[in-house]
Parts: C-alpha cells; structure tokens; sequence
C-alpha cells in the first residue's frame, strides 16, 4: 500500500524489536527497607533497583535491556526515571528499521542503549558527544556472581575514621 511517494507495509512486516542486554557486576552497598529499594555500586557509580535479597556487600550480576535505557543531552532533573549516568557515545549501528543501537562508555563500562532513528536524528546524535543515559529502576534485575569479579564500595563517612589531630 502506497501513501503519495512513501510505502506502507503491513504491520506483520515490521522488523522484530532486537534484543540487546547490557551485564554489570555490581556490589549491594545498601538497603533502604522503606522505599524497598536497593542502591548496587558498580565500577562508573550507582543504580537504585527495587530491593533485593542478597546482603550488603553481595555481589550481583545487572541485566540491562538496552530497550530500557533512554538517552538525554542535558542533565536530566524533572524526570521520574532514578538511574541518570553521563557518558559519551561510542558507537551508533544501525540495525533493522526503525532501531539503532547507540553505545556509551560511562568510563569503564559500556552500556547500550535502543532507540529509533527518528530519535537518533531529532537529538543530532554522534559518536564522540557527551549525554545522559537514562534506566528505570524497575527495570533492573540482578543475579548472584563472584565476589572476586565485582568493585569494592567506597566506604561511607560514617564508616571513615576520622583524621582530626592528626597532621
């Protein structure tokens, strides 16, 4: 079916949604009980995941879908997704239309992220540009990995000793 110079195809012909994952191997800092949430910290920061069961300094596995990762070009404020990482663009392929997958490198991790190109045009994105990736917190699980793979926590100022009187 034809609409003036564009061609429509049925919707049983649209191209099947790829499925691209994301693993981090992260450390359970904490728990807060009461938002029943958890905060993991993994090697370039934090993320906020509903709460689970492993005990503070667990090591867990995150599984990301890169169709849960949204991208933004300023520091995202006014938004109700938890997880806001900067990083830069390292990669844009183009798959199947509409998708593409933009990588980022948020230091020394690599984190993907599945848009369409209409969005990838609209936010003039590039290799080598500088922005937020965005995950929702509900949409992070975890597994149970080796210890000895994931980064130790920053120790919180209650736990530092203090190095008043000392020069």
């Amino acid at each position: 079916m034809t609409f003036g110079d564009n061609t429509f195809e049925h919707p049983s012909a649209r191209s099947i949604r790829p499925k691209l994952t994301t693993v981090l191997v992260a450390r359970v800092l904490r728990h807060d009980i009461g938002a029943a949430m958890t905060t993991l910290f993994f090697e370039d920061g934090e993320l906020r995941a509903p709460i689970v069961d492993d005990p503070v300094g667990a090591a867990v596995e995150v599984r990301i879908d890169a169709s849960d990762v949204a991208i933004a070009l300023s520091r995202p404020m006014d938004v109700s997704i938890t997880n806001r990482l900067p990083g830069e663009i390292v990669a844009i392929e183009r798959l199947a239309p509409p998708y593409v997958q933009v990588s980022f490198s948020l230091g020394a991790t690599r984190l993907d992220a599945l848009v369409t190109g209409e969005s990838v045009e609209r936010l003039a994105l590039e290799i080598g540009l500088r922005a937020w990736v965005m995950i929702k917190a509900v949409a992070i699980s975890g597994l149970e990995v080796s210890p000895a793979r994931t980064p130790e926590p920053r120790p919180w100022p209650s736990d530092r000793t203090s190095s008043r009187g000392k020069p």
